[in-house]
């Protein structure tokens, strides 16, 4: 299964995405490419793909990407290659991605799940937004524009997690990739050997 979650920034999308990797080993997040500097702690091939403007252009002009998008003036992008061969190997994806990629990648992808992540509150947003001690205040407040850009197109997606309690929230992400895996077709693909034992 390619799951799709996007979200605005703030609304805690990383943090539920670690804890959920943490927790299970049932799902991969897919590692995407992006200009943009890396921040502190954050590693090469673990966070993100870092490439110069002129490489991630060339991808593009390759056909590389199975999406890609400009935020604040980075570039980030999907490998198709890389999504191809990890859903082959029979590896659940998720993609972390915004509205935009979302929309391209269902163009290519009629059985992927969407899934957003809302705030409880925009003054809730704020706080987290500022909180992170990394921006100036003009930054924060094109990061605020931007999420409310982002949450306007909640309604492209299947489903909807609201943010507020950390713990609740990852329970509701973890019940909608087990459930995912509970359904006939990939069970049948699991337990070929049981059910043919079953019923000899």
């Amino acid at each position: 299964m390619l799951y799709i979650i996007s979200a605005p920034s703030g609304a805690g999308k990383t943090s539920l995405l670690k804890a959920l990797l943490e927790e299970t080993d049932l799902i991969e997040v897919s590692v995407s490419y992006t200009t943009r500097e890396k921040r502190p702690g954050e590693r090469e091939g673990i966070d993100y793909h870092y490439v110069s403007h002129e490489t991630f252009q060339q991808m593009i002009a390759e056909q590389q990407f199975i999406e890609h998008a400009e935020v604040f003036g980075n570039f980030y992008g999907t490998s198709k290659k890389q999504i191809k061969e990890k859903l082959t190997a029979g590896i659940d994806i998720i993609l972390e991605i915004d509205w935009q990629g979302a929309q391209q990648v269902r163009k290519q992808f009629d059985t992927c799940t969407n899934v957003f992540i809302l705030p409880p509150s925009r003054q809730e947003l704020l706080s987290r937004l500022t909180e992170r001690g990394q921006d100036s205040h003009e930054v924060i407040s094109k990061r605020m524009n931007e999420a409310i850009e982002q949450m306007s197109h909640y309604d492209e997606f299947e489903y909807l997690i609201v943010n507020d309690q950390f713990s609740h929230a990852l329970g509701e992400l973890k019940a909608l990739i087990y459930a995912f895996r509970l359904r006939q077709s990939p069970q049948c693909r699991r337990h070929h050997n049981l059910i043919e034992a079953l019923l000899v």
